[in-house]
Order: C-alpha cells, then structure tokens, then sequence
C-alpha cells in the first residue's frame, strides 16, 4: 500500500522520489544493476530452463516444427531474449537434429557479458539481430521490462506511485494521456481507495519491438501473466533475492518483477499491422504453459511399472524425466505460466500446426 502524506515530509527532496518504471529500470539493468551482477537470474530464482533440460528440447521441437512450416531456410534463426547466462540457447542447439542444428544459427540477447565457456555457436548480442527467419522466444523477460505503478487514492483516483530507493512509496500525481488510455481499456481500477494495477503499456512496446527482428516466422513470449476480467485487485509487483520472495527495493539487491498483460500484449501488436496487412495471416494465441508443452510432446506419463524389474536402470531415468515434466507443466506453478505466439509471415494454416491444440484449450 502507498503511504499518501507526501505533506508531511517537507525536507525531503522531490529527487528522490520516482515513478516505479524509472526505479526500476536502474536498479534491474544500470549500472550495477541487478541483471548486471556476475551470479546472473539463477542464482536467485528458477525458471523452466533451470528446472530441467526439457524444456529447451520442447523448445528445440517447436523449432523442427517451425523449420518445417518455412520450408527448410537456408539459415534457421533462434532469438533468445534474455537469456541470462546462455542456458537456454546452448539447450537448443545441443536438442536440435545435427542436420537442423548445421543450419541453426543462435543468438542470445542480454545486457550482462557474455559468459566464459559458452558454445562458440551462439552469437552474444546486447540487442535482437535484424532480418531474422526462425524463432524469437522470451522466457521470463517482459515481467522485468519495468513499468509504472498506479493506486487509486481516498476518492478512487488512480495515481502514479512514486517510490524512494529504500522501497518507501508514496501517490504521485494523476494517471493521464495514453497511460490512463491503457488503464481504463486492460486494467480498470473500481472507485476503491488503495486499489492497484502495473501499466502495461512499456511492454506492448518492447514485445512490439522484439517481434519486429523477424522477417518470417514465429514469436513466444513466457511468462506469469493474467488476462483482462481477471486481474489482481491490488497488482503483482514483488522482489525475489537468494530463491525467496521479498519486499520489492530498488536498489539493485533483488530481482524485480510483475506479471505480463499479454492479451495487451498481443492486441498492440495487432494493432500496429498495416492496413493492408491480409486477412489470411494467423491472429496470435494465448496459452498456457501446460498446455502448450503437452502439445509439444512432454506429458509427464510415469513409465510403466513393469519397467522397473526388466530395465532399472531406464525406469529410473525415465521417472526423473517424468518428474521434471511434471514441474513444468504443474497447475499451480509453471504449468500455469502464459505462452503468447504471434507468427510473423506465416500461412495459417502452416501457423496453426506448430502449437497444435483445440480452440477450446486456448485461455
């Protein structure tokens, strides 16, 4: 909750205190920023690349199935946003079929150095390469584009949350122009005191951004998110420091966060096509993380029992493998992760048997 007695701290300096997206954006990715230091996001929180290889080979499934729809390209691009310390990417090339692999090239996009010992394949880059045909995909990277906070205050007025280094908040001046737009059409606030949402409207631009590297192909972002009619009443800004949820600080300690409107998302990225763009081209999907993976082959089916008197040593792999799959794809946890996909140039029909799901399993 944000403390609203700006007037009783007459000494303070209004320098000190900023909007949450300024904050933020220094204490992530400044220098000495958080993405900045040597330990990178693994040694404070686990992803589903850091849960298991699995998911880098569902991902290198999806690539196969996406080499396929553009007709086997000469060379096959794979855009990895944020990607941390090159796990993702080094997965991939290493699950890919030696003769798409051959074609593949990598890249891994991150503010940090790239680190030592990384496959000399992936390409290290600070910002995505241009003219890509193949595969972008961001796993956990829009809940760290920052954004600005609004509370609505005693008469149910949203307002901008300001916040000092400390992580001590106050109510700053009144949501207006195309902030206020972005409000009232994807997360309006009800007439309530204390009441708040994360304005969205930086990451419809940065995801609008990244999906303009390719040329042709296909788009995923991963992450928590929540969808219009169901948002959090009073917003998803939090911390994470050493594998625990914290106070949410920006100072650079901890990891900062809040989950994804991607049906924002995905509807400015419509909305920035031209005109004259074809009926023909696919619209992007919303689905969970479950449901993508089982569509993408990783089910989490235990191996049969009779396994484990004829093969022991198989059945105990293969039930690691299953429990790996199960975290992944719980409900609850990771299972519930969002997975938006755009396809960029592609026929539908070829768009549509890359995820390959019911209408009715889309959310």
């Amino acid at each position: 909750m944000a403390d609203d007695t700006a007037g009783e701290r007459p000494r303070e300096s209004a320098r000190e205190w900023r909007g949450w997206r300024a904050a933020a954006r220094d204490a992530l990715y400044g220098p000495g920023g958080f993405y900045r230091r040597p330990e990178g996001p693994a040694g404070h929180f686990r992803t589903s690349v850091h849960a298991s290889p699995l998911f880098a080979a569902a991902v290198a499934r999806l690539l196969c199935h996406l080499d396929e729809a553009l007709e086997r390209p000469g060379v096959l691009g794979f855009v990895d946003m944020a990607a941390g310390h090159g796990e993702l990417a080094a997965g991939v090339l290493a699950a890919l079929p030696a003769p798409v692999a051959a074609r593949t090239r990598v890249y891994a996009v991150e503010v940090a150095g790239r680190p030592p010992g990384l496959d000399h394949r992936i390409e290290w880059l600070s910002a995505p390469p241009r003219h890509v045909t193949g595969l972008l995909l961001a796993n956990e990277w829009l809940d760290n584009v920052p954004v600005e906070v609004a509370e609505t205050d005693a008469a149910g007025v949203p307002r901008r949350v300001l916040v000092r280094r400390d992580g001590t908040e106050r109510l700053g001046e009144p949501v207006a122009g195309a902030e206020a737009a972005w409000l009232a059409r994807w997360w309006p606030l009800p007439p309530e005191e204390g009441l708040r949402a994360e304005i969205g409207l930086p990451r419809d631009t940065a995801w609008a951004e990244a999906v303009s590297c390719l040329d042709r192909g296909l788009a995923v972002a991963v992450d928590y998110a929540h969808r219009s009619g169901a948002r959090p009443p009073f917003g998803t800004l939090t911390g994470f420091r050493d594998g625990r949820e914290t106070r949410p600080v920006p100072d650079g300690t901890c990891d900062l966060t809040a989950h994804v409107a991607l049906d924002a998302c995905a509807a400015h990225l419509s909305g920035t096509r031209p005109a004259h763009t074809p009926d023909a081209l696919p619209r992007a999907r919303l689905l969970t993380q479950r449901t993508a993976l089982h569509a993408l082959g990783l089910t989490g089916a235990r191996p049969p029992l009779a396994l484990a008197s004829t093969r022991p040593a198989e059945y105990v792999r293969a039930l690691a493998s299953a429990g790996e799959a199960a975290e992944l794809t719980a409900s609850g946890g990771l299972g519930d992760f969002g997975w938006l996909l755009q396809p960029v140039g592609l026929p539908r029909a070829r768009a549509a048997l890359l995820v390959d799901v019911p209408d009715h399993e889309e959310h």
